[in-house]
């Protein structure tokens, strides 16, 4: 057993190494959940998210209820009065139990003399709950995202843009991919129901199952044995253009964790793939992935820009190219992405995304397919790198996505589909 530890300090300390060190709440939270029960992770992970989801709101009200902003080494105690606040407006924990926890939260990272500070500020919260909600409402922060992020998805999407920002800020549903190897997803779908769980098939993507409540991996039928695989659904839609066949040379480039690796040899066991990515850390997961579903891949570490480090003169049937982009499509499943990203950071990526493209395209084959793909939603990403791609590009021909005009498709994020995800099929010709 864990020490008794106190949650929401963790939770304050997990959210603060996002904002103040610019780290990723999925690098940062497995350490932070390992100093607690097995019981208190889901608490701990629903703390950390919900702030992050909801940051606009809660540090618009500590910035009313407070005098001034705590800074220095007392700023931990900012993101603790959050982590209060979160508690009292989005779950269903007791007010008494939220408030007693947060007021102890201030022993734990060693304020113990601000604890009636916290306890003062909390209270006051709820006796003018309503009309600080009210005035909240009324503020450019109601939008949950941060004010450049709210610009350009206002521009790309004059009609939709307030239904993005409502599915950006609600839970992800959990997708699965069945593995087409083991069971069809009808005979997979019955062993959910077997085991007390309800899913729905996606009417486009013939592997994809919608769980109709989340639910921990070990608790799905035949995961350990790889029968199935957590995966978004637009992520899982590649394949359908990418369209891989047995004895085909394929790169999955950019490919950690190797969701796209797993679903080209499930798809096409008897092919040979090549899954490279730039990240050595990341490409462990790839191996992990690969291991759980009995499959090989040559898995390489490299960049991009320069394929003949790690591939030499080789040339390849079909290319998957996940381009590394500003991921503002996956917002709903990582919060921290709106925190983290920066206005100049787009330019930069749509940049790296040119020279991968420009790079990688003289390695597919006459008559392959390279597929690009990213999870953001922005046309500078997405529409635009295509069509400024194939105007200096003679030998490639867009097929299948989209036209001319506006090259590819885009999926959007909504409440119980994929998230926001964007596709281009290319040939060379």
């Amino acid at each position: 057993m864990k020490k008794n530890t106190n949650l929401r300090s963790l939770a304050a300390l997990a959210v603060e190494q996002v904002l103040e060190q610019g780290q990723s709440l999925s690098n940062v939270l497995p350490a932070m959940q390992q100093k607690v029960a097995d019981k208190d992770r889901a608490l701990l992970q629903e703390l950390s998210f919900g702030v992050l989801r909801t940051l606009s709101q809660l540090d618009w009200l500590v910035n009313k209820l407070m005098a001034r902003p705590m800074t220095g080494k007392q700023r931990t105690v900012h993101y603790l009065i959050m982590v209060g606040f979160y508690q009292l407006l989005h779950t269903r924990i007791p007010p008494h139990a939220a408030l007693a926890e947060t007021v102890e939260g201030a022993v734990a990272i060693k304020r113990p003399q601000l604890k009636g500070l916290i306890n003062g500020v909390l209270r006051q919260f709820q006796r003018n709950q309503e009309a600080l909600l009210e005035e909240f409402a009324a503020t450019e922060s109601r939008f949950l995202h941060p004010a450049w992020l709210v610009k350009r998805i206002k521009k790309a999407y004059p009609q939709q843009w307030q239904s993005i920002l409502e599915s950006n800020n609600l839970r992800p549903p959990m997708w699965l991919r069945v593995n087409r190897n083991h069971h069809s997803r009808d005979e997979w779908l019955a062993l959910l129901d077997q085991a007390g769980m309800k899913g729905f098939a996606h009417d486009a993507y013939p592997d994809a199952v919608r769980l109709e409540t989340p639910a921990p991996v070990f608790a799905l039928p035949g995961f350990e044995e790889g029968w199935v695989t957590v995966q978004d659904a637009s992520a899982q839609g590649c394949m359908n253009y990418l369209m891989p066949k047995n004895g085909e040379a394929i790169l999955d480039l950019c490919a950690a964790p190797g969701g796209k690796t797993t679903h080209i040899l499930e798809v096409a066991p008897e092919a040979s793939v090549m899954a490279v990515d730039v990240d050595e850390q990341r490409l462990s997961r790839v191996y992990e992935n690969l291991k759980r579903l009995g499959m090989k891949a040559d898995v390489k570490q490299g960049d991009g820009r320069y394929p003949a480090q790690w591939c030499g003169e080789q040339q390849f049937d079909r290319i998957l190219l996940d381009a590394p982009c500003s991921a503002t499509g996956v917002i709903r499943r990582h919060p921290d992405i709106k925190w983290l990203r920066r206005d100049r950071d787009i330019a930069e990526l749509a940049q790296l995304q040119s020279e991968i493209l420009d790079a990688t395209w003289p390695h597919l084959k006459t008559g392959g397919t390279l597929m690009y793909a990213t999870c953001s939603i922005l046309p500078e990403e997405n529409c635009e790198q295509i069509s400024a791609f194939l105007k200096r590009t003679p030998d490639a021909a867009l097929h299948e996505t989209g036209s001319a005009e506006r090259p590819g498709v885009q999926n959007l994020p909504a409440a119980e589909e994929g998230d926001g995800f964007f596709y281009a099929k290319l040939i060379k010709q």
